[in-house]
């Protein structure tokens, strides 16, 4: 069977075109998320378009009983995964910490912090069992660096990175990579799900210049995924040429 990639919240940006990268080099493909729609609808298009096994599983990485059975019902040949993508992830709402909306930041935390572990807490096990496997979360800049307004999305994404790089201890001995992807300006429903469906402000994002495209972050994970088995690419911090940090981005250029 080919090499597996199970990739979280696959059905839009990010997880959509990783999951078309590597099918397109003959990967199979596990793919989750909530939208069981887009879900089916990507399975079909990856199998048609590239020749390729898919599993396309339907939960929400923020309840753990719908995790741990989603990874404990796999199929037995499904069960050999080679690399876990843990995207799914996303900003709600931005503004200062005095103002915050405790629900939007529940719903970062549950999802950006709590979801990844329950995600990692039931695929290392298998990797572990195999001797071998890839962790590789997507973080953020906004990782690296603190900005007016990003307090609690800032903090989610701090933690993905201190998370990875202690479960890079814990399974060293198990011969199971642990890597990070952090991500600049990105043009994909990011800044529409921060703003809430407000087109006129999520677009005015990504005015006047030329932000990343999920396609660039595809090709740096697919990068990571196939070094050497001696190789771990740790991480990846990765900017639009017109993004200097999270606060200073060059706006004369036109897309």
């Amino acid at each position: 069977m080919n090499n597996i990639i199970l990739i979280t919240g696959a059905t839009a940006g990010f997880g959509e075109a990783v999951a078309h990268k590597f099918a397109q080099n003959k990967w199979n493909i596990i793919i989750t998320g909530r939208r069981q729609e887009r879900l089916v609808a990507l399975e079909h298009l990856l199998k048609e378009n590239y020749k390729v096994e898919v599993l396309s599983l339907g939960f929400d990485v923020r309840a753990i009983d719908q995790v741990q059975s989603a990874i404990a019902g796999l199929p037995e040949k499904w069960r050999k995964i080679d690399v876990l993508l843990n995207n799914a992830g996303l900003a709600a709402g931005r503004g200062p910490i005095q103002e915050g909306e405790t629900d939007d930041w529940e719903l970062m935390i549950d999802t950006n912090v709590k979801g990844l572990l329950y995600m990692m807490r039931a695929v290392s096990p298998l990797m572990i069992a195999n001797q071998k496997g890839h962790i590789i979360n997507v973080a953020s800049l906004a990782g690296w660096e603190t900005y007016g307004g990003g307090n609690v999305y800032c903090g989610t994404k701090h933690a993905v990175r201190a998370i990875s790089r202690a479960a890079r201890v814990d399974l060293l001995p198990h011969q199971v990579k642990v890597s990070v992807v952090s991500p600049g300006a990105a043009e994909t429903e990011f800044s529409l799900v921060r703003f809430k469906g407000d087109e006129q402000k999520a677009a005015a994002v990504y005015e006047g210049y030329q932000p990343l495209k999920a396609e660039d972050i595809a090709e740096s994970i697919y990068f990571m995924a196939t070094q050497p088995p001696h190789v771990n690419i740790e991480e990846i911090l990765i900017l639009p040429t017109a993004q200097a940090n999270a606060t200073v981005t060059h706006k004369n250029n036109t897309k």
